[in-house]
């Protein structure tokens, strides 16, 4: 079931909590939501598993586009734990979700118990960076989730061989939306406020995207975990190599026939996830 936050500017956050025990604040890729996190779903028998859609994605509001930033979407995260009177959370980050982790050990540390990072690191692989500005904004071609579904398999078939196009339609259920009568015409539309490439075209300009070492360094003396896809065009080798020489205790996992950004239920995640959770119930 969804709720909703109130954020601190007005804008309205949908989030979903379910499980108990020790929290896992799953925060989502660029322009995805919580649905992506569907295949995690599992992990609430083991722990409180909160997830919630970025502003200006999903179900929550958009917003205006200057808002749409790692500092305001971390922000609206921590409001989220304050809402639900969270102290401490460990978080599972996909992508940006990764980055806004990041950010958070960097400004507010003492608020997480452990961070997961889902292909991401402190450098963004420049071919990886230059394909997300390709599609971020773009209203599909596809009339149907089902015609979005195949041209998604057939576009993705070499970094994500041998993904059924079953689950493919499942992930189009959060990706998109039906066009609403009257208002946008017919087929599908995007399940985000497109105005989100303006956003990213402007902190590119204005150079906010910077160095990310001293944020992953901020890291340090909490249970950390990193997931890379073996075909990943975002998290290169040479930085997961990297992070794991500043962190020999980091929990690596390589996802064999998964790009950017595998689903979380391939073996080698599913288990390392729970290795992590294992750690985090081994804290004082």
């Amino acid at each position: 079931m969804t709720d909703f936050l109130t954020a601190s500017d007005g804008v309205r956050i949908a989030y979903d909590d379910r499980g108990s025990g020790q929290p896992l604040l799953c925060l989502s890729g660029l322009t995805r939501n919580m649905g992506d996190f569907e295949f995690v779903l599992p992990l609430a028998g083991r722990c409180r598993l909160i997830r919630m859609d970025y502003r200006g994605r999903g179900r929550s509001d958009h917003a205006p586009h200057a808002t749409y930033n790692l500092m305001r979407e971390g922000q609206d995260a921590l409001e989220l734990l304050d809402h639900l009177g969270i102290a401490r959370t460990a978080i599972l980050g996909t992508s940006r979700g990764g980055l806004i982790a990041m950010g958070l050990a960097g400004v507010a540390k003492p608020r997480l118990s452990g961070v997961v990072l889902n292909d991401v690191g402190p450098v963004i692989d420049p071919g990886g960076l230059a394909r997300i500005f390709d599609y971020v904004g773009r209203q599909p071609a596809a009339a149907t989730l089902d015609d979005m579904a195949e041209r998604t398999r057939a576009a993705l078939e070499a970094d994500f061989p041998g993904v059924p196009l079953a689950r493919w339609r499942r992930m189009m259920d959060h990706w998109y939306r039906p066009a609403h009568p009257g208002t946008e015409g017919t087929g599908i539309r995007l399940n985000y406020d497109p105005k989100l490439l303006d956003a990213m075209k402007e902190q590119t300009v204005t150079g906010t995207i910077t160095d990310l070492w001293p944020f992953f360094d901020a890291l340090d003396g909490l249970p950390l975990g990193a997931i890379r896809g073996a075909n990943s065009d975002l998290l290169s080798p040479a930085t997961l190599a990297e992070m794991a020489r500043r962190r020999p205790d980091m929990l690596v996992a390589e996802v064999p026939d998964r790009g950017h950004v595998p689903f979380l239920d391939e073996p080698a995640a599913v288990r390392l996830l729970e290795t992590f959770l294992d750690r985090l119930q081994d804290q004082p």
